[in-house]
């Protein structure tokens, strides 16, 4: 994996989890502005459009260049419209990046000759 394939899924990793956690405060606030006289839905609004603008940036920056499948693409992009699945993209995300730089280390010993 080369350096800017590495950069691209860290940012995605990197904005998965705040933007899971403003959607989470977005439904929360959503919920108070209908049950009492609470309404941060504008604030929380306009944080969770920027992040998941951001993570939609950053999601086809990641998938143009680790060249996904489709399928691996489509799964990104749906956990960043489910409450809570950008913790579970930050997580898969982490796992991959850990695995390329066992597999490059792993070439660097000569071990597998991939």
């Amino acid at each position: 994996m080369d350096i800017k394939t590495a950069t691209a899924l860290r940012r995605l990793r990197l904005v998965s989890a705040p933007e899971a956690v403003s959607f989470l405060l977005l439904l929360v606030c959503s919920v108070l502005k209908r049950t009492t006289d609470f309404n941060a839905v504008p604030v929380m609004g306009a944080v969770h459009g920027f992040l998941f603008v951001l993570y939609v940036v950053f999601w086809a920056d990641a998938w143009n260049r680790a060249k996904w499948p489709l399928k691996t693409a489509a799964l990104y992009f749906a956990l960043s419209v489910l409450p809570g699945g950008g913790f579970f993209a930050e997580r898969r995300l982490k796992r991959e990046a850990e695995d390329a730089v066992i597999a490059s280390r792993a070439r660097q010993e000569g071990v597998v000759g991939a």
